[in-house]
């Protein structure tokens, strides 16, 4: 969430954020009357408790119709502070309620616009021209069936659309992809962790997925779980309610863990092979750190995903997100996007957000530096959404014979293979 003073003392900013983002304005307004509401209800309920202790002094002295009159006016105090508590109480968890439904503060550097409005700021590596090679370039699809790696007509099956089987190479190729990309990481300070794929309600609206992001969480509602869509959501959360001394950071995390998205809204869209999926496995680079040193760790974050995809020698470009494709939690978001040659296009591979103090404060955690605590900053960044990784490895890498070249980078992951063969039927 964002602070109430800036909210108070800039409105303008917080509503150029929400328009910007395609958010409803008047939420700012609604929320600047609430928090005067609490405000102010809070200023009565403080004077009428004040008068009530005041009260309670004088009454042990009085006699007669003196202690009458004061022992009635000392009966509707009580009925006032009830009521003034009531109120406050109400106001307070109005301001809370609204207080949820916004946004981050988009960074002023961000472009504005939807999906397709974001800024291209690099291009890196080649892409292959298959017709001066003399072949046709073959989907992701059709080479996973022929190396004997995926397989989504079993998914199907078993689990219905979006859902699939990595077999034998494609397996390896999975444990091949996550270990290399989890050595990386520690290579480069980050923690390795394993994380819970279910997680309470409190950890999941904290990180700001309970909002316009609902719809592509699933709820386990017998048991109040939620099932993660990133290791984000359990890495966030991890030093909840907790105060970190501000010479430990920066706190730095790679997270493995399966990933559960509904996809909603997608309908008839990537639906062909693994592109997009219900379920997936992902390595996430997470960082605590202090406020002031956000936005040089957010181009950290995505040094380290060009590293990676430069590591797997995959063409792709980095793109500044649009404000309205941000996510709520986000102010501003790079996407690193790989060239998929059978569709033409660049499709994003990973994502690195600066959430700033959005998410610490919803989850407080805080950092304490002297005498002073403060909320701290966030940042996530994915270094390995596997299923994609494939398809741009399958696709980007592959030869005329059908068969695959192994990257470099993951060969000691694979017994030294240096091809993916086509398996005999």
């Amino acid at each position: 969430m964002i602070d109430l003073r800036l909210l108070r003392e800039d409105p303008d900013r917080v509503r150029a954020s929400q328009r910007a983002r395609g958010e409803d304005v008047a939420l700012v307004d609604a929320l600047l009357s609430a928090d005067e509401r609490r405000r102010s209800s809070g200023v009565r309920f403080d004077e009428l408790r004040s008068e009530q202790k005041a009260l309670g002094k004088l009454i042990p002295k009085a006699t007669g119709a003196e202690k009458a009159e004061l022992l009635q006016k000392a009966e509707q105090l009580k009925a006032d502070v009830k009521a003034a508590d009531a109120e406050q109480h109400e106001a307070d968890e109005e301001t809370k309620r609204l207080l949820l439904q916004l946004g981050n503060l988009v960074h002023p550097d961000v472009p504005v616009g939807g999906e397709e409005d974001f800024v291209v700021l690099e291009t890196h590596g080649t892409i292959r021209d298959f017709a001066a090679e003399g072949f046709d370039p073959k989907d992701h699809l059709e080479l996973g069936e022929a190396l004997g790696a995926i397989d989504v007509e079993r998914g199907a099956k078993v689990s219905g659309s979006r859902f699939y089987y990595l077999t034998g190479v494609g397996a390896l190729l999975e444990l091949a992809l996550v270990n290399a990309a989890i050595a990386q990481a520690t290579e480069a300070g980050f923690t390795p962790m394993l994380t819970p794929a279910l997680v309470r309600p409190r950890a999941m609206e904290g990180t700001g997925f309970l909002g316009q992001a609902a719809e592509n969480v699933y709820h386990l509602e017998k048991d109040d779980f939620y099932l993660v869509g990133t290791s984000e959501v359990p890495l966030a959360a991890y030093h909840m309610d907790e105060i970190i001394d501000a010479d430990k950071l920066p706190l730095r995390y790679a997270g493995f863990s399966p990933c559960f998205r509904r996809e909603a809204g997608t309908y008839g869209k990537d639906t062909r092979g693994i592109f997009r999926v219900h379920q997936f496995d992902k390595v996430e680079m997470f960082s605590f750190i202090d406020p002031e040193d956000a936005e040089n760790e957010h181009k950290r974050l995505l040094e380290w995903e060009k590293q990676w995809l430069t590591s797997l020698e995959l063409p792709f470009q980095v793109i500044d997100v649009a404000t309205g494709d941000l996510g709520a939690s986000a102010s501003r978001k790079y996407d690193c996007e790989a060239w998929i040659p059978t569709q033409g296009k660049y499709r994003e591979l990973t994502s690195a957000s600066n959430c700033d103090t959005f998410q610490a404060r919803r989850l407080a955690v805080r950092m304490r530096d002297g005498k002073k605590v403060q909320p701290l900053a966030t940042l996530n960044g994915t270094l390995c959404a596997v299923p994609r990784t494939i398809v741009a490895i399958l696709e980007n890498h592959q030869l005329a014979d059908g068969s695959v070249r192994v990257p470099e980078v993951l060969r000691p992951y694979l017994g030294g293979r240096e091809l993916l063969e086509p398996v005999a039927k």
